[in-house]
C-alpha cells in the first residue's frame, strides 16, 4: 500500500462525512421546525443515516486502499492543494526544493526558472536563453511563499560552480518566491541583474481573493459550513496568493514585468476586469520594464514566443 493510496482513502472518506454534515444539518434544521412531536422520527432518521455515512465512507477508503503510483505533475497538483500539511506531517509526498535540471555549459551567467501553483519545472516551453545557464527548480508550492523564498535563497547561494550574473524568471507564485527569496538577502542578492516575473499576482489574485470571502459567507449557516471547512484547508500558498506580496525590489537589478489580458487591446473593459482570466494586469505590473500582452491567458505565457523574444532583450541588457 503506497503513501499515495493512505492519502486518497483518507481524504475520500472525509469527503463522504462532510456530505453526511451537510445532511443532518438541513435535516437538523426541518426537525427543529416540526418541534418536540418529531424527535422520535429524528432519533431513528439520525441513526440511520450516521450508520449509512460510515458505512459509505468505509467502503470507499477500503476502495482507495489500491496501489497509486503518482507522476510529477499529480504530486505537484497535491502540493499546491495540501503541501504545507504535507510538510508539516512529514510525508514522503512533500516536495523538497531542490534544483530539477541544469542546462549544458554550466555558464558564470545563470538564469534561475521558477514555476507556478502546482506547477512542475515541465511546464516551462522555452528553450535555453543564448549566453546564460538554466537552472530549473522544483518546490511545494503548498507551503507559505516566504518559507519557499528562504529556501530558494538557500539553494541559489549553494549553486557549486562559480556564477557572476543572476537572473530569475518566476510564473505566477514564482514571481512572488523570487520576490521573496531576493528579499532575504545574501551575498548572491549582489549578482542578481534581473528579475524577470511573468502573470505574477504581486497585489494579489481575484480568484484567491472570492475564494477567501466565500469561506467566510459558507461559516455563517450549519447546512454550509463542511463547505467552508474544505475550502478553509487550502494550503499556505494559495492563502498567500490572496494578498500577494510587496517586499522590495532590488535596487541593484533590473526588474521585467509580462502582464497579460485576454483582450488584443488590454484598455478593452474585459481585458481590465479579467486580466489573463487568474490575474489582473494591475497586479502583474511593478516598478520597471513591462511587456503588456494582448490576446493570452495566464497559462500562455509559459511557452509564447512574444514573451521569449522579450526575455531575449531584456536579458541582453546589462545593469
Amino acid at each position: 500500500m503506497t503513501v499515495l493510496s493512505k492519502l486518497a482513502a483518507t481524504e475520500l472518506s472525509a469527503l463522504t462525512r462532510g456530505i453526511g454534515d451537510v445532511h443532518l444539518a438541513i435535516s437538523g434544521r426541518v426537525f427543529r421546525t416540526l418541534g418536540p412531536s418529531a424527535a422520535p422520527v429524528r432519533i431513528w432518521h439520525d441513526t440511520v443515516a450516521r450508520g449509512t455515512y460510515a458505512a459509505v465512507s468505509g467502503g470507499l477508503r477500503s476502495t482507495a486502499l489500491l496501489p497509486l503510483e503518482a507522476s510529477p505533475a499529480v504530486l505537484s497538483a497535491l502540493n499546491g492543494l495540501i503541501g504545507d500539511e504535507l510538510h508539516a506531517a512529514e510525508s514522503p509526498l512533500a516536495i523538497e526544493m531542490a534544483v530539477a535540471k541544469v542546462s549544458e555549459p554550466r555558464l558564470p551567467n545563470v538564469v534561475v526558472w521558477v514555476h507556478g501553483l502546482g506547477e512542475t519545472e515541465h511546464v516551462w516551453g522555452y528553450q535555453d536563453l543564448p549566453g546564460w545557464t538554466s537552472v530549473h527548480v522544483r518546490y511545494n508550492t503548498g507551503r507559505a511563499i516566504a518559507d519557499n523564498g528562504a529556501e530558494l535563497a538557500a539553494l541559489i547561494e549553494g549553486l557549486d560552480w562559480p556564477v557572476e550574473r543572476i537572473a530569475l524568471v518566476g510564473h505566477s507564485m514564482g514571481g512572488l518566491v523570487a520576490r521573496s527569496a531576493c528579499a532575504r538577502g545574501g551575498d548572491w542578492t549582489s549578482r542578481v541583474t534581473h528579475t524577470i516575473s511573468l502573470g505574477t499576482p504581486h497585489d494579489g489574485a481575484p480568484l484567491a481573493q472570492a475564494v477567501h470571502h466565500l469561506e467566510t459567507v459558507l461559516k455563517v449557516a450549519p447546512e454550509t459550513r463542511p463547505f467552508a471547512r474544505f475550502l478553509g484547508r487550502r494550503s499556505a500558498g494559495i492563502r498567500d496568493l490572496r494578498r500577494g506580496v510587496r517586499d522590495p525590489l532590488l535596487e541593484t537589478a533590473r526588474h521585467g514585468f509580462v502582464a497579460a489580458t485576454i483582450t488584443r487591446n488590454a484598455r478593452h473593459p474585459a481585458g481590465r476586469v479579467f486580466g489573463d482570466w487568474l490575474v489582473l494586469s494591475a497586479s502583474a505590473a511593478g516598478e520597471g520594464d513591462l511587456l503588456a500582452l494582448g490576446g493570452a491567458h495566464h497559462i500562455a505565457l509559459l511557452n509564447h514566443p512574444e514573451v521569449y523574444e522579450q526575455l531575449e532583450k531584456w536579458l541582453s541588457v546589462a545593469t
